[in-house]
């Protein structure tokens, strides 16, 4: 999913997240030229300690806000 045209989200509903699922998240960022990324595992009881955000030479290209 992308969000913004900025962060790239991918949502999982697994046991653990593998460093495959961080390769995955990672390609779709560089493929789609987008500066974040952003992994989602539902398979949790805290939401938030199941999310994973990753960044790449992209983010240094944003503008300043």
């Amino acid at each position: 999913m992308l969000v913004n045209e900025t962060i790239v989200v991918e949502l999982k509903a697994i046991d653990n997240i593998l460093p495959v699922h961080e390769a995955q998240i990672l390609t779709y960022m560089k493929l789609l030229e987008k500066p974040q990324g952003l992994v989602i595992n539902f398979f949790t009881e805290n939401i938030t300690k199941a999310l994973k955000p990753f960044v790449n030479e992209y983010f240094n290209a944003l503008p300043d806000e």
